[in-house]
């Protein structure tokens, strides 16, 4: 495939049919130890039986800003979303930001930064817990004083 075609083919303008060499007849669906398959290396979600329980949780590593749309998807379906954009250019990071904050607006959700470009995109009916000391807990559990 010559340079002209694969720079067609990566914006989407023609159909890549090179994919069809990487064909194997003997492919099997899923793996020996039970680990769900992901398409895209940039996406990972937990496997079928965390989807039936409610226990999902996405990471999305987005290149450009090209990728927000996993985010977007994931986080429609109530999935809550880490984005870590430490892999973005800085402007490409800052309109991923204000996407998800549209994002999780319109939905009734929250965004809250974890780390320095890492952020959690949590639906509206995800607590967030925060990880207190065990000192300060009523509780009695740990407690010294």
């Amino acid at each position: 495939m010559g340079s002209v075609r694969k720079a067609s083919a990566w914006l989407g303008l023609v159909d890549d049919n090179d994919d069809e060499r990487y064909y194997d007849d003997d492919y099997t669906e899923g793996t020996e130890d039970g680990e769900a398959w992901v398409t895209d290396p940039r996406v990972k979600v937990a496997t079928d039986t965390a989807e039936d329980r409610g226990r999902r949780i996405g990471t999305v590593t987005p290149d450009s800003f090209r990728d927000a749309r996993a985010i977007g998807e994931l986080f429609r379906e109530g999935v809550p979303v880490i984005m870590n954009l430490t892999a973005m250019e800085a402007s490409d990071a800052k309109r991923v930001v204000d996407f998800a904050a549209g994002l999780v607006f319109g939905l009734r959700g929250s965004i809250d930064r974890v780390s320095t470009r890492v952020f959690l995109l949590s639906p509206a009916d995800t607590e967030i817990v925060n990880g207190d000391p065990a000192v300060h807990r009523s509780d009695g559990f740990f407690n010294q004083s």
